[in-house]
């Protein structure tokens, strides 16, 4: 290995700007593909979105209403638009989050001017105005082409107002469906998922596991999709993090069930926070706050592993997906910004989290096959920010971006000799990567370098694989805590890569810090 490294290390920085300023202190990796031998199937789900109201999450995000100046279709941004389908997003879980176990429906059909406002409580106690609503959010997610993901309200809603929403939603030659037609949308909705609560453990309610569990019942029978030949998947509120108590309950009592209630999915909510409440800094922090968090992201692997353990014993055929419909880094708020509107900068860091959590997901493909991260547009760890008229992408946008060719790609063994990056005692695996095939027969590699201060000459061993060129992108930063704003919009952008394949074989060298794609072509 150290031998096939040297010899091609000045051909490797002459081909690849992956290495620019990056040959001192370079370390060595090496991997192998198995590409004969391909595994699960990686959900596109698992590339989903999440979009609370909360902040400015969807007003100025997502709705600044027909009437204004920013350039929109029936009030929603089509930059944000724009963006959101070139990244393909399969999914998107709405009105929440907390928010969603305070929403009434009902408030938010019929004309705007006579939809009755609210409070926000959970997210900085503003106004709620009710202006994007059911009609608006599936018109959204048409826009994108993406699939709706929506929470019924078990905290302070019944079993009869969920069961009321969904068929307002799906059916055909009803009371609610004429309804439906008079506000506009003669057609009946596909929903492809139907969240029964949103963390009823905590901010849902504070319910035990057998208490939800007699809700979930209820919920369930009465969830009723009326669109003939559409298929919706219910999702039962699972685990906060490493709490098993949700994932034992329910997961037995599906095992024993009845007939008349079902769910095909369970939630796990796990976010990057390094300590409560969150404090640590989106910008201008150091290598001890970025080791930790990288650290704790990493951990992600284990928590996915003893839940799936239990559902495993409940559920030998997998047939339950685990749904990690709250992910994410969850910072200290942008100084000056409301505390309650989660808004926080986006950084290197969080690209990097991005990639290994992806690569985790991957690798559980087998009982992961939906994961929302937290959230889309400027709450949390977004995709997108705006001000006004002006929208930014961020570093995790472009890993989105960058990991599109894995959606629906078949898993292909990985073995690795990662090296290790170190910083005080945490002791993490230099290099990640995963592999997958296309359903066009394509071979696509992602690696990621988590050693803020060394480059990684990478030899690949690619056995079995016909090709001579690999094409794609690599992210990276000048510094771990590198932004894009709206002044400097690229500072942390993706560059194209070009390589040579010879003899099976690819060397080349990843920068410090770095998230690459790569697909091989004959």
């Amino acid at each position: 290995m150290k031998y096939l490294y040297s010899s091609v290390t000045a051909l490797v920085l002459a081909l690849c700007p992956i290495a620019a300023g990056a040959a001192e202190a370079t370390k060595a990796a090496s991997l192998t593909l198995d590409a004969s031998k391909p595994g699960a199937t990686i959900d596109r789900h698992i590339f989903g979105q999440f979009a609370e109201h909360l902040g400015h999450g969807i007003y100025e995000g997502v709705w600044v209403g027909p009437t204004s100046t920013i350039p929109n279709t029936r009030g929603i941004r089509n930059d944000v638009v724009a963006a959101l389908k070139a990244i393909k997003v399969p999914v998107v879980r709405w009105p929440g989050g907390c928010f969603a176990d305070e929403y009434h429906w009902r408030n938010g059909i019929g004309p705007a001017d006579k939809r009755r406002a609210g409070l926000n409580p959970n997210w900085g106690g503003v106004v709620e105005p009710n202006t994007f609503g059911t009609h608006e959010f599936m018109d959204f997610v048409e826009q994108i082409g993406a699939e709706a993901y929506i929470s019924a309200n078990v905290g302070t809603g019944t079993p009869q107002e969920s069961a009321e929403w969904l068929e307002y939603l799906t059916a055909e030659n009803t009371v609610l469906a004429q309804e439906r037609a008079a506000n506009g949308h003669p057609a009946p909705y596909k929903v492809a998922f139907w969240g029964i609560g949103n963390e009823s453990w905590g901010c849902g309610g504070a319910m035990s596991a057998d208490y939800y569990l007699s809700q979930l019942k209820l919920y369930s029978r009465f969830s009723r999709n009326y669109l003939n030949g559409q298929k919706m998947q219910q999702i039962a509120v699972g685990p906060d993090g490493g709490k098993t108590e949700y994932t034992e309950t329910i997961m037995k009592a599906w095992r024993d069930k009845v007939w008349s209630w079902n769910i095909d999915g369970l939630s796990l909510h796990s976010y990057t926070v390094n300590g409560w409440p969150p404090a640590k800094k989106a910008t201008g922090f150091g290598e001890d706050d970025y080791a930790s968090f990288i650290k704790e992201t990493v951990g992600m692997d284990d928590l996915i592993k003893t839940h799936s353990a239990i559902m495993d014993k409940y559920d030998p055929a997998k047939k339950i997906s685990l749904v990690v419909d709250e992910w994410g880094s969850w910072l200290a708020p942008t100084p000056g910004s409301k505390p309650g509107f989660l808004m926080q900068q986006n950084s290197q860091r969080d690209a990097i989290l991005t990639a290994l959590n992806f690569n985790i997901f991957a690798r559980h493909a087998d009982r992961v096959r939906m994961t929302n991260i937290a959230q889309m547009v400027n709450v949390l760890q977004a995709m997108i920010l705006t001000d006004k008229e002006r929208m930014l992408l961020t570093p995790t946008y472009h890993v989105f971006k960058m990991y599109v060719p894995f959606h629906d790609a078949k898993l292909v063994p990985v073995s690795i000799d990662a090296g290790t990056y170190a910083f005080g005692d945490i002791r993490l695996p230099r290099v990640d990567a995963i592999a997958a095939i296309d359903k066009n027969g394509k071979l696509w590699l992602a690696l990621t370098n988590v050693d803020p201060n060394a480059a990684v000459g990478i030899a690949v061993n690619l056995p079995d694989v016909h090709a001579s060129t690999a094409l794609g992108e690599t992210l990276t930063a000048p510094r771990i805590d590198a932004v894009n704003t709206f002044e400097a919009p690229d500072v942390v952008t993706p560059k194209a890569v070009k390589l040579s394949v010879s003899n099976n074989k690819l060397a080349f060298t990843l920068a410090p810090q770095s998230v690459t794609v790569l697909g091989f072509q004959p």
